[in-house]
């Protein structure tokens, strides 16, 4: 039974079947940056879920990629022609697809995507996780959001995300468009308590008195 029960913790929900990762590129990060994501990229080749992300191979992107590679997962990177030379195009993904811009890309990313989860990263990241996090709200993106909170890199954001509620900006409803964990081992379970999202969800995007 406990055998059992361990499986499906590391199990994927049965939903989910192609799941976008939001990462960074530095190279310039404590080490435990880079462990947390080869152990996340370990998780999802193990799961057989379809990976995409941004197609780099450097930082904490060629990290996950590397150890879903590793494990046999299919990784699909989309990356716009000119950070080839910034973020380092993986040259050895099971497909990468070189799109014309920033805009192109974030829309590859998530489409047919069932799930999103983000590592750490900087503005570009930040950016990514408030575009999907604002089409939840308006129940354009229907997935569990997921943020692997290494080292506590999201506290500031998640209370940031907090007072905007508190503040009436967003309302309490919209805390549950995000999951935080501490541990990558922990995604799945974070997608299988994940409230169930619809696209009636949009009748409640604007905060009413």
């Amino acid at each position: 039974m406990k055998q059992d029960m361990e499986a499906e913790k590391h199990s994927t929900p049965v939903q989910v079947r192609r799941v976008t990762v939001y990462a960074s590129s530095s190279g310039a990060l404590h080490d435990s940056y880079y462990q947390a994501a080869s152990r996340l990229g370990a998780v999802l080749g193990r799961s057989g879920v379809s990976v995409v992300y941004g197609g780099g191979g450097v930082g904490l992107m060629g990290a996950m990629a590397n150890s879903a590679l590793a494990e046999g997962g299919h990784v699909h990177g989309v990356i716009p022609g000119f950070l080839n030379t910034v973020e380092h195009g993986h040259g050895a993904l099971s497909k990468l697809e070189v799109v014309a811009n920033m805009r192109e890309r974030k829309h590859r990313m998530i489409a047919d995507s069932d799930a999103v989860i983000s590592l750490p990263g900087g503005s570009g990241t930040f950016e990514e996780v408030f575009e999907v996090l604002t089409l939840k709200r308006l129940g354009d993106f229907l997935g569990p959001i997921v943020l692997v909170n290494t080292n506590h890199y999201f506290d500031r954001l998640v209370d940031f995300l907090e007072h905007s509620v508190s503040e009436r900006f967003m309302s309490e409803r919209h805390l549950d468009m995000w999951s935080v964990v501490d541990e990558p081992e922990q995604v799945f379970d974070a997608m299988r308590s994940a409230r169930k999202w619809s696209r009636n969800e949009r009748k409640f995007a604007a905060v009413r008195k």
